[in-house]
């Protein structure tokens, strides 16, 4: 099999799996090349109310493809921190999905998502200290925000792996399940997520992030024109599911798809 990011769409639902396995789904410079394209086409289709990042097989990733790294590493480094930002701000939900191996640009991946569910068994580690690599700034402030900065200066400096009990201690995955439940789990996690108000979540999104405080008064403006919280109201009322039905503006429909990059 050919290094890919395969792209499914189903039911709301857009899975990328990061699918390299004679490494471990370690990323090439193709892969991380590719994967802002996929995320853009998610994040422009108002079919999409969830992401989920995955990997192929009993393995998440286990970080760049050393023999596709050129002109001394930087090119591949600055393509990782480029797929990291575009999936840190995609506009909708994503959930990272773990199994295996969750290491250096994957775990990078990964903390770039909004949440993290992982199956038991699965390592999770930080490793440019094994590399003499220069971890990015971005990506640093980024692990310091999710798991606070002593943990992250113990991954950032020993390079070791951590196993899903201390990654859920310490906030880097937000719930672990038995291997066999974990798909199951996030198929409906994700049905939930697509149930509520996405105009909701993407100003929570915005809001959580140090610069989204500023946009209250875009979000305020939106949320009275968009009628959700009537609609929110009047379901919970009548006892019904609430059809909310705005919708991220600028996006126009693709149909539901599997495609390969």
């Amino acid at each position: 099999m050919e290094p890919a990011l395969h792209l499914d769409i189903i039911d709301g639902t857009a899975t990328v799996r990061i699918a390299n396995p004679a490494k471990r789904n370690a990323m090439t410079t193709g892969m991380w090349r590719a994967l802002p394209g996929l995320l853009e086409r998610c994040a422009a289709d108002p079919a999409v109310r969830v992401l989920v990042l995955t990997g192929e097989g009993d393995t998440f990733c286990a970080g760049a493809d050393i023999s596709s790294l050129t002109d001394g590493g930087e090119s591949s480094r600055d393509l990782a921190v480029a797929a990291e930002e575009a999936l840190a701000a995609f506009p909708k939900p994503t959930v990272a999905a773990v199994r295996g191996y969750c290491v250096g640009g994957g775990c990078q991946l990964a903390a770039a998502c909004d949440l993290r569910f992982a199956a038991e068994g699965a390592s999770f580690g930080v490793t440019p200290a094994r590399l003499g690599i220069v971890y990015a700034a971005s990506s640093t402030r980024r692990l310091v925000d999710l798991v606070g900065p002593s943990t992250a200066k113990y991954l950032l400096f020993s390079a070791e792996l951590i196993d899903t009990e201390r990654a859920l201690r310490t906030g880097l995955v937000d719930e672990v399940w038995p291997a066999d439940a974990l798909d199951k789990r996030v198929a409906e996690f994700a049905r939930v997520l697509g149930s509520r108000s996405l105009l909701t979540q993407v100003a929570a999104k915005e809001f959580a992030a140090a610069e989204g405080a500023a946009r209250w008064e875009h979000w305020a403006a939106e949320a009275r024109a968009s009628g959700e919280a009537a609609e929110g109201a009047a379901a919970f009322l009548e006892r019904r599911a609430p059809r909310f039905a705005w919708r991220v503006p600028g996006t126009s429909g693709f149909a539901e798809t599997t495609d390969t990059a």
